[in-house]
């Protein structure tokens, strides 16, 4: 790898590749697999809508530049400012 790819920020290395492709070869647990659910989990007792927003380039930029600055996505950010309306 010329350029380090990385997780998370974590360098992924040569070593932890090896080992994630002995683990795909030996084969995966299907029933352990379909246990942990499918999609992102849930936020409440009722299913979570998406909805399109349209922000111009000035508010999108502030949206990044608080998300970034609190360690939020910008998702979360823009719920807390509907529960704090």
């Amino acid at each position: 790898m010329s350029e380090r790819e990385t997780i998370n920020g974590t360098p992924v290395t040569e070593e932890q590749i090896a080992a994630w492709a002995k683990e795909a070869e030996t084969g995966y647990d299907i029933a352990a697999l379909k246990k942990r659910g499918r999609g992102r989990p849930g936020r409440g007792a009722e299913p979570s809508q998406v909805i399109a927003l349209r922000l111009t380039v000035d508010e999108i930029s502030a949206l990044d530049a608080r998300a970034e600055r609190e360690g939020k996505s910008r998702s979360e950010v823009i719920r807390e400012a509907l529960a704090s309306a």
